[in-house]
């Protein structure tokens, strides 16, 4: 698979989701019929696409509301909601500073010490709220978090950094044992994030429920400019499934792959789950959401690095509810609404009855996917032309 680029060093050519496409069989299915749940340690759920633990997607009453709806999402401890007791006015203040600013005062923000009784507070008012309470935190705060969040009633715990492996070198300070860390813990653990078959297996075997794949797609994020570290969704999630599989064919136990970023619309689900993923996690679509708490702006968790900011803040605008960028109907002629709508009418169009099946598709290499026949689109920033 690799190619030379130079004297006795090969690369391996690796794909993301605007260089493929998927290609209809030999039978078409009734979309109204399709099952495409999915499963985290045998509690179902719906909708197969969780919103970002970003602090301008996901915030009590977000989360309330895509409980309601069928799906996950997940609330970031380390961010403004655990910062601050009223976390609106820091977010009016983010949504209202200029793109040279923007930054500078988040990292300003996000130097304010995270307060336990506010990770407990939060918690709990997801579970008033009867909110599926799924939360997020970095690995150096994983222990700590893990018990005030536990004590307050959540459900599942999800513990994220750039790249999380299951061997860290340091001296400076004690990394998180990650197996230690999933028997601790009475409740399912979710870790992220990672892009190749041997980490995906490694991490699969300290006993995670569900595993995050990809780093750097995010809409505002540039790890991957800044760092220059990154894989290609599409080779990210084909490779991780088949450490899937194979871990479930020599253990017997099942891990979820949810493949997190580079998706903005419809078209980019359907291409994850035929490249194996159980479930995807977005953000940027979400951010969209009227009830999303970043009013019109959505920005990276690594945004507020002191040193060396690997994010930044973008505008995505309000366009609906989230009901609507789900379930529909669409208003907007892009694909960011309806998602699940465009999933199952995909899946009917390619002849499959579930997210299994999607796995069987035939994906086909296409570079000139998004541009073929589009001109007036492309010329009138119309429909996929934007």
């Amino acid at each position: 698979m690799a190619e030379w680029i130079g004297i006795g060093r090969r690369a391996r050519r690796c794909y993301g989701f605007d260089e493929i496409a998927l290609a209809p069989g030999t039978q078409t299915t009734n979309p109204n019929e399709v099952d495409c749940s999915f499963a985290i340690d045998g509690k179902r759920f719906k909708v197969p696409i969780v919103a970002a633990a970003m602090d301008g997607v996901v915030d009590v009453v977000f989360a309330s509301e895509m409980s309601k709806l069928g799906g996950i999402a997940v609330l970031n401890l380390d961010g403004v909601q655990t910062r601050y007791e009223n976390p609106a006015e820091v977010l009016e203040q983010i949504s209202k500073a200029s793109p040279e600013k923007a930054t500078q005062l988040m990292q300003s923000i996000y130097t304010t010490p995270i307060k336990d009784k506010l990770v407990s507070k939060r918690v709990a008012e997801l579970k008033k709220k009867k909110a599926t309470a799924v939360v997020s935190c970095i690995p150096a705060h994983a222990n700590k978090f893990a018990k005030l969040a536990i004590a307050a009633g959540a459900d599942m715990f999800v513990v994220q950094s750039t790249v999380t492996s299951t061997k860290h070198i340091t001296k400076e300070y004690k990394s998180l044992d990650l197996t230690k860390f999933c028997k601790s813990v009475k409740i399912p653990v979710i870790f992220g994030n990672c892009v190749t078959y041997e980490t995906t297996l490694a991490l699969m075997e300290t006993g995670a429920a569900a595993l995050l794949i990809g780093v750097g797609p995010g809409a505002a994020c540039t790890t991957r400019g800044v760092l220059g570290i990154g894989v290609p969704q599409v080779t990210a999630t084909v490779d991780a499934a088949a450490a899937r599989d194979f871990y479930f064919k020599r253990s017997g136990k099942y891990v979820p792959i949810i493949t997190d970023g580079g998706m903005n619309r419809g078209g980019d689900i359907c291409k994850a789950f035929a490249c194996g993923a159980d479930a995807v996690m977005i953000g940027s679509s979400f951010a969209r959401a009227k009830e999303a708490p970043g009013r019109g702006y959505h920005w990276g968790m690594a945004t507020s690095h002191v040193n060396l900011p690997r994010g930044t803040r973008i505008y995505v605008g309000t366009t609906g509810l989230l009901k609507e960028i789900l379930f529909g109907p669409a208003n907007v002629d892009d694909g960011s609404q309806n998602l699940i709508g465009a999933l199952k009418t995909s899946m009917g169009t390619l002849g499959v009855s579930n997210i299994k099946q999607m796995r069987d598709v035939e994906v086909i290499i296409a570079p000139s996917i998004q541009t073929e026949g589009k001109i007036f689109q492309v010329g009138q920033r119309v429909g996929m032309g934007k």
